[in-house]
């Protein structure tokens, strides 16, 4: 069972701060590719929209798969905490808090990744919207 509770601590929360990791690397990328484009040495809007959009797609994807993995952790928790439980043949309130604590943290830690991945998943969206509305402002639908 302790193979259990480090694949909880080590394994789930650590994917998820490696996910959190990976995803704010590239907010930044994307964030100083926005403030440095020229928006001129692109031909079509649909390039541009590319060039823009690169890479965003796992932000939101750790947005959305954080707290379902955050989960897992909860679940495997749960299971835990019964597992011991029944093994030790005794229902002490220690071993119960200390179960439902691990497997709620796991639940924080992917509330914790996804909140802030949603707001700049958001944030980068609506600046490539910006961003397209200048290059047709400027030079209008060249192909």
């Amino acid at each position: 069972m302790d193979n259990l509770k480090e694949l909880i601590d080590y394994g789930v929360i650590g994917l998820l701060g490696l996910l959190s990791l990976w995803a704010f690397a590239i907010a930044i990328e994307r964030w100083m590719f926005y403030r440095r484009i020229d928006l001129a040495q692109f031909a079509s809007l649909k390039k541009l929209e590319i060039a823009l959009t690169e890479r965003l797609v796992v932000i939101g994807t750790v947005a959305a798969n954080a707290p379902y993995i955050g989960l897992l952790g909860t679940v495997l928790g749960i299971m835990l905490t019964f597992q011991t439980m029944g093994t030790s043949k005794t229902i002490a309130v220690s071993v119960i808090m200390v179960g439902l604590s691990l497997a709620l943290k796991a639940t924080a830690m992917g509330l914790l990744v996804a909140i802030p991945c949603v707001v700049l998943n958001n944030g980068l969206r609506r600046r490539v919207t910006e961003l397209t509305h200048q290059w047709e402002d400027q030079f209008g639908t060249r192909t």
